[in-house]
Protein backbone atom coordinates (compact mmCIF):
# COMPACT_ATOMS: atom_id res chain seq x y z
CA UNK A 1 0.00 0.00 0.00
CA UNK A 2 2.87 2.52 0.79
CA UNK A 3 4.37 1.62 -2.16
CA UNK A 4 1.22 2.56 -4.29
CA UNK A 5 1.16 5.89 -2.27
CA UNK A 6 4.65 6.55 -3.08
CA UNK A 7 3.79 5.73 -7.15
CA UNK A 8 0.88 7.64 -7.28
CA UNK A 9 2.83 10.51 -5.94
CA UNK A 10 6.03 10.37 -7.86
CA UNK A 11 3.93 10.04 -11.24
CA UNK A 12 2.18 12.63 -10.10
CA UNK A 13 -1.15 11.19 -10.42
CA UNK A 14 -4.28 12.99 -9.02
CA UNK A 15 -5.75 10.52 -7.01
CA UNK A 16 -5.13 8.12 -4.16
CA UNK A 17 -5.75 4.42 -5.67
CA UNK A 18 -7.45 3.72 -2.00
CA UNK A 19 -9.90 6.22 -1.86
CA UNK A 20 -10.09 7.88 -4.93
CA UNK A 21 -9.15 11.07 -3.40
CA UNK A 22 -6.83 13.68 -4.73
CA UNK A 23 -2.98 12.69 -2.93
CA UNK A 24 -2.81 16.29 -1.77
CA UNK A 25 -5.62 15.79 0.56
CA UNK A 26 -5.78 11.99 0.73
CA UNK A 27 -5.75 11.18 4.54
CA UNK A 28 -4.63 7.65 3.75
CA UNK A 29 -1.13 8.78 2.35
CA UNK A 30 -0.82 11.36 5.03
CA UNK A 31 -1.51 8.70 7.62
CA UNK A 32 1.37 6.34 6.35
CA UNK A 33 3.74 9.00 5.67
CA UNK A 34 3.32 10.06 9.64
CA UNK A 35 3.49 6.55 10.66
CA UNK A 36 6.17 5.67 8.59
CA UNK A 37 5.88 2.26 8.35
CA UNK A 38 8.97 0.71 7.82
CA UNK A 39 8.90 -2.96 8.69
CA UNK A 40 5.46 -4.67 7.84
CA UNK A 41 7.18 -8.24 7.19
CA UNK A 42 5.43 -9.71 10.30
CA UNK A 43 1.86 -11.41 9.12
CA UNK A 44 -0.27 -10.17 12.39
CA UNK A 45 1.10 -6.59 11.64
CA UNK A 46 -0.24 -6.81 7.82
CA UNK A 47 -3.38 -8.70 9.13
CA UNK A 48 -4.45 -5.75 11.41
CA UNK A 49 -3.55 -2.74 9.38
CA UNK A 50 -6.26 -4.36 6.64
CA UNK A 51 -8.65 -5.21 9.48
CA UNK A 52 -7.68 -1.58 10.64
CA UNK A 53 -7.97 0.52 7.05
CA UNK A 54 -11.28 -1.18 6.44
CA UNK A 55 -13.09 -0.11 9.51
CA UNK A 56 -11.44 3.28 8.95
CA UNK A 57 -12.48 3.81 5.36
CA UNK A 58 -16.40 2.15 6.71
CA UNK A 59 -16.43 4.93 9.37
CA UNK A 60 -15.29 7.46 6.63
CA UNK A 61 -18.55 6.58 4.23
CA UNK A 62 -20.62 7.26 6.99
CA UNK A 63 -19.33 10.90 7.82
CA UNK A 64 -22.28 13.31 6.53
CA UNK A 65 -21.19 15.60 4.32
CA UNK A 66 -20.35 19.67 5.22
CA UNK A 67 -22.98 21.81 4.83
CA UNK A 68 -21.75 24.38 1.92
CA UNK A 69 -21.97 27.87 2.71
CA UNK A 70 -24.62 30.11 1.22
CA UNK A 71 -24.56 31.86 -1.70
CA UNK A 72 -26.06 35.23 -2.60
CA UNK A 73 -27.14 35.92 1.07
CA UNK A 74 -27.95 39.26 2.22
CA UNK A 75 -25.60 41.10 4.15
CA UNK A 76 -26.40 39.90 7.60
CA UNK A 77 -25.79 41.56 11.02
CA UNK A 78 -22.67 41.36 12.72
CA UNK A 79 -23.81 38.74 15.08
CA UNK A 80 -25.44 36.63 12.99
CA UNK A 81 -21.76 35.17 12.22
CA UNK A 82 -22.10 33.49 15.44
CA UNK A 83 -25.65 32.44 15.01
CA UNK A 84 -24.18 30.14 12.27
CA UNK A 85 -21.02 28.38 13.78
CA UNK A 86 -21.39 24.68 13.53
CA UNK A 87 -19.80 22.80 16.33
CA UNK A 88 -16.62 20.44 16.13
CA UNK A 89 -17.52 16.94 15.52
CA UNK A 90 -16.02 14.32 16.54
CA UNK A 91 -14.20 12.85 13.52
CA UNK A 92 -14.40 8.66 13.72
CA UNK A 93 -11.22 8.34 11.34
CA UNK A 94 -8.73 10.24 14.17
CA UNK A 95 -10.06 7.87 16.71
CA UNK A 96 -9.31 5.10 14.35
CA UNK A 97 -6.05 6.09 13.71
CA UNK A 98 -5.08 6.87 17.22
CA UNK A 99 -5.65 3.32 17.81
CA UNK A 100 -3.88 1.86 15.06
CA UNK A 101 -1.37 3.66 16.72
CA UNK A 102 -2.11 2.67 19.94
CA UNK A 103 -1.87 -1.06 19.19
CA UNK A 104 1.32 -1.07 17.15
CA UNK A 105 2.74 0.55 20.26
CA UNK A 106 1.38 -2.25 22.25
CA UNK A 107 2.55 -4.56 19.89
CA UNK A 108 6.47 -3.04 20.16
CA UNK A 109 6.05 -3.15 23.70
CA UNK A 110 4.99 -7.09 24.25
CA UNK A 111 8.15 -7.49 21.64
CA UNK A 112 10.78 -5.84 23.98
CA UNK A 113 9.04 -7.37 26.68
CA UNK A 114 9.84 -10.94 25.41
CA UNK A 115 12.84 -10.06 24.03
CA UNK A 116 14.06 -8.75 27.65
CA UNK A 117 12.50 -12.22 28.88
CA UNK A 118 14.36 -14.24 26.58
CA UNK A 119 17.74 -12.48 27.35
CA UNK A 120 17.06 -13.32 30.77
CA UNK A 121 16.70 -16.77 30.44
CA UNK A 122 19.62 -17.03 28.80
CA UNK A 123 22.01 -14.88 31.22
CA UNK A 124 20.10 -17.07 33.78
CA UNK A 125 21.24 -20.16 32.19
CA UNK A 126 24.34 -19.18 31.93
CA UNK A 127 24.47 -17.96 35.90
CA UNK A 128 23.02 -21.38 36.55
CA UNK A 129 25.98 -23.29 35.11
CA UNK A 130 28.70 -21.03 36.83
CA UNK A 131 26.99 -21.73 40.15
CA UNK A 132 27.05 -25.07 39.63
CA UNK A 133 30.32 -25.48 38.73
CA UNK A 134 31.59 -23.56 41.45
CA UNK A 135 29.73 -25.66 44.26
CA UNK A 136 31.20 -29.04 42.41
CA UNK A 137 34.64 -27.30 42.20
CA UNK A 138 34.39 -26.04 46.34
CA UNK A 139 32.81 -29.42 47.22
CA UNK A 140 35.27 -31.77 45.62
CA UNK A 141 38.60 -29.38 46.89
CA UNK A 142 37.21 -29.52 50.13
CA UNK A 143 36.61 -33.39 50.07
CA UNK A 144 40.25 -33.78 48.97
CA UNK A 145 41.25 -32.47 52.05
CA UNK A 146 38.86 -34.75 54.35
CA UNK A 147 39.66 -38.08 52.58
CA UNK A 148 43.24 -37.34 53.70
CA UNK A 149 42.17 -36.35 57.59
CA UNK A 150 39.69 -39.02 57.70
CA UNK A 151 42.57 -41.54 57.32
CA UNK A 152 45.35 -40.10 59.33
CA UNK A 153 42.85 -39.93 62.05
CA UNK A 154 41.67 -43.55 61.69
CA UNK A 155 45.14 -44.54 61.66
CA UNK A 156 45.59 -42.80 64.71
CA UNK A 157 42.36 -44.43 66.51
CA UNK A 158 43.55 -47.43 65.41
CA UNK A 159 46.80 -47.42 67.42
CA UNK A 160 45.09 -46.55 70.31
CA UNK A 161 44.12 -49.06 73.68
CA UNK A 162 44.83 -47.00 76.32
CA UNK A 163 48.28 -44.41 77.21
CA UNK A 164 51.18 -46.13 78.52
CA UNK A 165 51.08 -44.37 82.26
CA UNK A 166 47.69 -46.24 82.20
CA UNK A 167 48.84 -49.24 80.87
CA UNK A 168 51.31 -49.43 83.84
CA UNK A 169 49.18 -48.69 86.39
CA UNK A 170 46.64 -51.63 85.36
CA UNK A 171 49.30 -53.99 84.65
CA UNK A 172 50.71 -53.46 88.54
CA UNK A 173 47.25 -53.98 89.98
CA UNK A 174 46.83 -57.18 88.29
CA UNK A 175 50.44 -58.28 88.87
CA UNK A 176 51.02 -61.23 91.79
CA UNK A 177 53.85 -59.30 92.83
CA UNK A 178 53.51 -56.24 93.28
CA UNK A 179 52.23 -54.51 96.21
CA UNK A 180 50.32 -51.52 94.61
CA UNK A 181 47.44 -52.73 97.40
CA UNK A 182 49.64 -52.85 100.09
CA UNK A 183 50.18 -56.48 99.61
CA UNK A 184 51.20 -59.05 97.05
CA UNK A 185 49.11 -62.27 96.32
CA UNK A 186 52.24 -64.33 96.04
CA UNK A 187 53.28 -63.52 99.52
CA UNK A 188 49.50 -63.88 100.99
CA UNK A 189 49.19 -67.94 99.34
CA UNK A 190 52.60 -68.50 100.87
CA UNK A 191 51.08 -67.34 104.44
CA UNK A 192 47.84 -68.66 103.95
CA UNK A 193 49.06 -72.33 103.32
CA UNK A 194 51.41 -71.61 106.65
CA UNK A 195 48.64 -70.36 108.86
CA UNK A 196 45.70 -72.37 107.53
CA UNK A 197 46.58 -75.41 106.17
CA UNK A 198 49.47 -76.19 108.44
CA UNK A 199 48.51 -74.33 111.24
CA UNK A 200 51.36 -72.75 111.55
CA UNK A 201 53.57 -75.66 111.61
CA UNK A 202 55.51 -75.02 107.96
CA UNK A 203 58.84 -75.66 109.98
CA UNK A 204 57.82 -78.73 111.97
CA UNK A 205 59.23 -81.14 109.79
CA UNK A 206 60.38 -81.93 106.03
CA UNK A 207 57.03 -82.61 104.37
CA UNK A 208 55.36 -79.39 105.33
CA UNK A 209 58.09 -77.82 104.14
CA UNK A 210 58.31 -79.54 101.02
CA UNK A 211 54.67 -77.94 100.27
CA UNK A 212 55.35 -74.70 101.14
CA UNK A 213 58.35 -75.21 98.75
CA UNK A 214 56.51 -76.52 95.88
CA UNK A 215 53.53 -73.69 96.72
CA UNK A 216 56.30 -71.30 95.48
CA UNK A 217 57.59 -73.14 92.99
CA UNK A 218 53.83 -72.59 91.54
CA UNK A 219 53.58 -69.39 91.80
CA UNK A 220 56.88 -68.19 90.54
CA UNK A 221 56.32 -70.66 87.55
CA UNK A 222 57.36 -69.21 84.16
CA UNK A 223 54.18 -70.12 82.32
CA UNK A 224 52.40 -67.39 84.57
CA UNK A 225 55.44 -64.96 85.04
CA UNK A 226 54.95 -64.86 80.83
CA UNK A 227 51.56 -63.35 81.34
CA UNK A 228 51.25 -59.55 81.75
CA UNK A 229 47.67 -58.18 81.76
CA UNK A 230 44.85 -60.46 81.94
CA UNK A 231 45.01 -63.77 84.21
CA UNK A 232 47.99 -64.72 86.02
CA UNK A 233 46.70 -64.28 89.94
CA UNK A 234 43.73 -66.06 88.57
CA UNK A 235 45.51 -68.94 87.23
CA UNK A 236 48.06 -68.96 90.11
CA UNK A 237 45.14 -69.48 92.31
CA UNK A 238 43.49 -72.08 90.38
CA UNK A 239 46.88 -74.15 90.62
CA UNK A 240 47.68 -73.56 93.91
CA UNK A 241 44.33 -75.11 95.06
CA UNK A 242 44.59 -77.98 92.68
CA UNK A 243 48.11 -78.96 94.27
CA UNK A 244 46.60 -79.20 98.23
CA UNK A 245 44.00 -81.57 97.14
CA UNK A 246 46.20 -83.62 95.12
CA UNK A 247 48.37 -84.26 98.72
CA UNK A 248 45.39 -83.93 100.67
CA UNK A 249 44.58 -87.50 99.67
CA UNK A 250 47.98 -88.74 101.10
CA UNK A 251 48.26 -86.31 104.40
CA UNK A 252 46.00 -86.97 106.83
CA UNK A 253 46.75 -83.51 108.77
CA UNK A 254 45.46 -81.84 105.52
CA UNK A 255 41.49 -82.31 105.49
CA UNK A 256 38.54 -81.03 103.81
CA UNK A 257 37.26 -78.47 106.80
CA UNK A 258 41.08 -77.08 106.23
CA UNK A 259 40.92 -77.21 102.31
CA UNK A 260 37.57 -75.02 102.63
CA UNK A 261 38.74 -72.56 104.92
CA UNK A 262 41.75 -72.15 102.75
CA UNK A 263 39.69 -71.72 100.15
CA UNK A 264 37.22 -69.36 101.77
CA UNK A 265 40.78 -67.21 102.38
CA UNK A 266 42.04 -67.25 99.15
CA UNK A 267 38.19 -66.31 97.12
CA UNK A 268 38.52 -62.93 98.85
CA UNK A 269 41.51 -62.24 96.56
CA UNK A 270 39.79 -64.27 93.53
CA UNK A 271 37.05 -62.24 94.08
CA UNK A 272 38.75 -58.68 93.55
CA UNK A 273 41.07 -60.43 90.38
CA UNK A 274 38.15 -62.01 89.05
CA UNK A 275 36.93 -58.62 88.56
CA UNK A 276 39.79 -56.71 87.67
CA UNK A 277 40.08 -59.25 85.04
CA UNK A 278 36.26 -58.96 83.91
CA UNK A 279 37.25 -55.30 83.56
CA UNK A 280 40.24 -55.91 81.40
CA UNK A 281 38.92 -58.10 79.59
CA UNK A 282 35.73 -56.70 78.49
CA UNK A 283 38.02 -53.19 77.55
CA UNK A 284 39.95 -55.09 75.29
CA UNK A 285 37.35 -57.01 73.51
CA UNK A 286 35.66 -53.37 72.92
CA UNK A 287 38.91 -52.20 71.66
CA UNK A 288 38.99 -55.14 68.98
CA UNK A 289 35.89 -54.59 68.31
CA UNK A 290 36.48 -50.79 67.32
CA UNK A 291 39.62 -51.11 65.99
CA UNK A 292 37.55 -53.90 63.49
CA UNK A 293 34.98 -51.19 62.41
CA UNK A 294 37.99 -48.72 61.91
CA UNK A 295 39.27 -51.52 59.53
CA UNK A 296 35.91 -51.80 57.41
CA UNK A 297 35.74 -47.67 57.61
CA UNK A 298 39.06 -47.32 56.35
CA UNK A 299 37.88 -49.92 53.65
CA UNK A 300 35.50 -47.72 52.74
CA UNK A 301 37.21 -44.97 52.75
CA UNK A 302 39.12 -46.03 50.10
CA UNK A 303 36.64 -47.32 47.48
CA UNK A 304 35.33 -43.75 47.81
CA UNK A 305 38.59 -42.15 47.23
CA UNK A 306 39.29 -44.31 43.74
CA UNK A 307 36.19 -43.57 42.37
CA UNK A 308 36.79 -39.60 42.92
CA UNK A 309 40.46 -39.80 42.04
CA UNK A 310 39.19 -41.41 38.98
CA UNK A 311 36.95 -39.04 37.95
CA UNK A 312 39.34 -36.65 38.19
CA UNK A 313 42.29 -38.57 36.22
CA UNK A 314 44.41 -39.51 38.64
CA UNK A 315 46.66 -42.52 38.86
CA UNK A 316 45.25 -45.69 41.13
CA UNK A 317 47.90 -46.53 43.89
CA UNK A 318 48.12 -50.46 43.88
CA UNK A 319 48.34 -51.89 46.82
CA UNK A 320 50.62 -55.29 46.37
CA UNK A 321 51.92 -56.68 49.84
CA UNK A 322 51.50 -53.30 51.79
CA UNK A 323 48.74 -52.42 54.21
CA UNK A 324 45.49 -49.88 53.38
CA UNK A 325 47.17 -47.63 55.53
CA UNK A 326 50.35 -47.47 53.89
CA UNK A 327 48.87 -47.37 50.25
CA UNK A 328 46.48 -44.52 51.15
CA UNK A 329 49.54 -42.83 52.96
CA UNK A 330 51.66 -42.70 49.67
CA UNK A 331 48.83 -41.74 47.85
CA UNK A 332 47.93 -38.68 49.51
CA UNK A 333 51.53 -37.87 48.55
CA UNK A 334 49.93 -36.59 45.57
CA UNK A 335 46.32 -36.39 45.76
CA UNK A 336 46.29 -33.16 47.74
CA UNK A 337 44.38 -30.09 47.99
CA UNK A 338 46.89 -27.62 45.91
CA UNK A 339 46.99 -30.27 42.87
CA UNK A 340 43.27 -31.06 43.36
CA UNK A 341 42.73 -26.62 42.82
CA UNK A 342 45.29 -26.94 40.17
CA UNK A 343 43.54 -29.69 37.87
CA UNK A 344 40.16 -27.51 38.15
CA UNK A 345 42.25 -24.42 37.22
CA UNK A 346 43.69 -26.54 34.16
CA UNK A 347 39.96 -27.68 33.59
CA UNK A 348 38.82 -24.14 33.16
CA UNK A 349 41.48 -22.85 30.60
CA UNK A 350 41.04 -25.95 28.69
CA UNK A 351 37.43 -25.02 28.21
CA UNK A 352 37.35 -20.93 27.94
CA UNK A 353 37.16 -19.01 24.64
CA UNK A 354 38.04 -15.74 24.16
CA UNK A 355 38.16 -14.51 27.49
CA UNK A 356 34.98 -17.08 28.96
CA UNK A 357 34.92 -20.18 30.47
CA UNK A 358 32.06 -22.46 28.59
CA UNK A 359 30.68 -23.87 31.59
CA UNK A 360 27.88 -25.52 29.88
CA UNK A 361 30.51 -27.61 28.00
CA UNK A 362 32.54 -27.69 30.43
CA UNK A 363 29.91 -29.92 32.95
CA UNK A 364 28.38 -31.54 30.07
CA UNK A 365 31.44 -33.18 28.55
CA UNK A 366 32.57 -34.03 32.20
CA UNK A 367 29.89 -35.70 33.60
CA UNK A 368 31.87 -37.52 36.62
CA UNK A 369 32.16 -34.33 38.17
CA UNK A 370 28.84 -34.07 38.58
CA UNK A 371 28.70 -37.75 40.03
CA UNK A 372 31.51 -37.15 42.59
CA UNK A 373 29.84 -34.27 43.86
CA UNK A 374 26.68 -36.18 44.38
CA UNK A 375 28.59 -39.04 45.89
CA UNK A 376 29.52 -36.77 48.36
CA UNK A 377 27.19 -37.44 50.56
CA UNK A 378 28.89 -40.74 51.59
CA UNK A 379 31.99 -39.51 52.72
CA UNK A 380 30.07 -37.05 55.22
CA UNK A 381 28.32 -40.27 56.64
CA UNK A 382 31.50 -41.44 56.61
CA UNK A 383 33.24 -38.77 58.91
CA UNK A 384 29.92 -39.34 61.08
CA UNK A 385 30.84 -42.88 61.65
CA UNK A 386 34.09 -42.56 62.33
CA UNK A 387 32.48 -39.48 64.88
CA UNK A 388 30.32 -42.55 66.18
CA UNK A 389 33.56 -44.90 66.62
CA UNK A 390 35.68 -41.85 68.41
CA UNK A 391 33.40 -41.54 70.92
CA UNK A 392 32.84 -45.15 71.80
CA UNK A 393 36.13 -45.24 73.03
CA UNK A 394 36.18 -42.56 75.14
CA UNK A 395 32.76 -45.00 76.76
CA UNK A 396 34.60 -48.17 76.82
CA UNK A 397 37.59 -45.97 78.48
CA UNK A 398 34.97 -44.50 80.91
CA UNK A 399 33.42 -48.48 81.51
CA UNK A 400 36.77 -49.41 82.03
CA UNK A 401 37.27 -47.02 84.76
CA UNK A 402 34.20 -47.47 86.58
CA UNK A 403 34.94 -51.32 86.42
CA UNK A 404 38.74 -51.01 87.77
CA UNK A 405 37.29 -48.78 90.45
CA UNK A 406 34.56 -51.41 91.71
CA UNK A 407 37.21 -53.59 91.52
CA UNK A 408 39.73 -51.46 94.52
CA UNK A 409 36.07 -51.30 96.20
CA UNK A 410 35.89 -54.90 96.61
CA UNK A 411 39.60 -55.44 97.61
CA UNK A 412 39.09 -52.46 100.18
CA UNK A 413 35.57 -54.52 101.50
CA UNK A 414 37.13 -58.06 101.84
CA UNK A 415 39.60 -56.29 104.06
CA UNK A 416 42.54 -56.64 101.08
CA UNK A 417 43.22 -53.07 101.81
CA UNK A 418 43.02 -50.10 103.77
CA UNK A 419 40.14 -46.96 102.55
CA UNK A 420 43.35 -44.98 102.66
CA UNK A 421 45.12 -47.16 99.96
CA UNK A 422 41.90 -47.51 98.08
CA UNK A 423 41.00 -44.05 98.12
CA UNK A 424 44.89 -43.25 96.98
CA UNK A 425 45.01 -45.47 94.26
CA UNK A 426 41.33 -44.34 92.49
CA UNK A 427 42.14 -41.01 92.84
CA UNK A 428 45.15 -41.62 90.71
CA UNK A 429 43.33 -44.33 88.31
CA UNK A 430 41.53 -41.41 87.74
CA UNK A 431 44.57 -38.64 87.29
CA UNK A 432 45.75 -41.00 84.52
CA UNK A 433 42.46 -41.41 82.72
CA UNK A 434 41.77 -37.64 82.65
CA UNK A 435 45.08 -37.52 81.41
CA UNK A 436 45.05 -40.44 78.52
CA UNK A 437 41.27 -38.81 77.48
CA UNK A 438 43.02 -35.34 77.07
CA UNK A 439 45.98 -36.97 75.76
CA UNK A 440 44.04 -38.87 72.78
CA UNK A 441 41.54 -35.82 72.24
CA UNK A 442 44.63 -33.14 71.31
CA UNK A 443 46.38 -35.95 69.13
CA UNK A 444 43.33 -36.72 67.27
CA UNK A 445 41.70 -33.42 66.99
CA UNK A 446 37.99 -34.50 66.04
CA UNK A 447 37.33 -30.79 65.63
CA UNK A 448 39.61 -30.29 62.36
CA UNK A 449 37.68 -33.19 60.79
CA UNK A 450 34.27 -31.61 61.88
CA UNK A 451 35.77 -27.72 60.22
CA UNK A 452 36.46 -29.26 56.73
CA UNK A 453 33.14 -31.52 56.64
CA UNK A 454 30.70 -28.98 57.40
CA UNK A 455 32.33 -26.56 53.96
CA UNK A 456 31.42 -29.65 51.86
CA UNK A 457 27.71 -28.83 50.26
CA UNK A 458 27.00 -32.26 49.92
CA UNK A 459 22.64 -31.56 50.29
CA UNK A 460 23.35 -29.85 46.76
CA UNK A 461 22.90 -32.21 44.15
CA UNK A 462 23.71 -31.72 40.15
CA UNK A 463 22.04 -33.26 38.00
Amino acid sequence: MQKQLQVATESGHPDCRLCGRNVSSCECFAFFKSVKITHLNSMRYLTLLLILLSSFHYALAQEPEKPKPPTDQPKADPNSELKNVVMPQVRTQDTTIRRIMEELQRINDSDKQNSNAIQGLLQGREIDNITKYELIRNNIVFASETYYLLNKKIIDLKSRTTTNNLDVFITSLNNPESKELGFSLSDRIVELVEKVVLKGKADKNEKNSKIVESTKSIISSPIFQSFTSLTPPLAIANSVMNFLHSISVNNKEINQNTLKEFEKELNKYVVYYTALNDANQKFEYGLNFNKDQLNLLQDNLYDHLMFTASALKYQLPQRGNKSLGETLNDFFFDFKRDKVVTFFNDLETEYTKGKKVDYEALLRENPNLKEVNNQLEDLVLQTKRFENLYNEYFTLLDSYYGKVNSSLKIAQDNGLADKNTIDTKQAEFRNLKDEAVKEIQASINIRELYNNTDKIKYRYRIF
